[in-house]
């Protein structure tokens, strides 16, 4: 699939095994994860988006990555979870873009990951229940995460103006529920750290 321009909006959650806000957000990858290592999923739900002249709008997108230590060291291992509504055109696309080489924020991805856990294609929904987001991957990952109230009980704690790959306001939330088996991993992460950004990514 050639290179092409793309873009998606929507929203992005993830949960992952750090015990406290996870420090590589706003180290960059430089600090090392609470455990020494990353482990983590993260659920996307693309309101609006295209590949060039595939629509991607609608559809739910999942990401399994493990980090041996910083980030920003690389040698990631990710695998990519696509919804099963998705079209073998739409399904293409998604794995052209999370291996990094479309371009766009996550371009990173294609000199930070060095082993490919593959994609599985299966049923996957993303639902907002009052502040909670519950991701779900039929019947393999089910994850419910929740925004951290801030000293203001009607808002959330929130990290303004990073410059995180993912987005620049990253909201701080932890994981009510957090269980995965897939690619030969079995993780709970309930009661860890877990973030919810708004997404507005593109590449021209």
């Amino acid at each position: 699939m050639a290179d092409q321009s793309w873009a998606m909006k929507g929203e992005f959650v993830r949960s992952c095994n750090c015990t406290v806000f996870c420090p590589s957000v706003v180290s960059l990858g430089n600090h090392p994860p609470t455990e020494g290592y990353c482990q983590s999923w993260a659920g996307i739900r693309v309101d609006a988006g295209h590949f060039g002249e595939v629509d991607l709008s609608g559809l739910n997108v999942g990401l399994v990555m493990e980090v041996p230590g910083p980030m920003n060291r690389g040698n990631w291992s990710v695998g990519l979870f696509v919804d099963a509504r998705a079209s073998i055109y739409a399904a293409k696309a998604f794995a052209r873009i999370f291996s990094g080489k479309a371009g766009g924020p996550v371009s990173l991805f294609a000199t930070h990951v060095g082993r490919h856990l593959g994609t599985l294609q299966a049923p996957i929904s993303y639902q907002t229940d009052g502040r909670t987001r519950i991701f779900r991957v039929a019947p393999i990952l089910d994850g419910a995460v929740t925004p951290v109230r801030g000293k203001d009980r009607d808002r959330e704690t929130v990290i303004s103006n990073a410059e995180y790959w993912v987005a620049s306001d990253i909201t701080v939330a932890r994981s009510d529920r957090s269980q995965m088996r897939a690619f030969g991993r079995n993780w709970d992460f309930s009661g860890r750290s877990a973030e919810i950004c708004k997404l507005d990514w593109r590449a021209q």
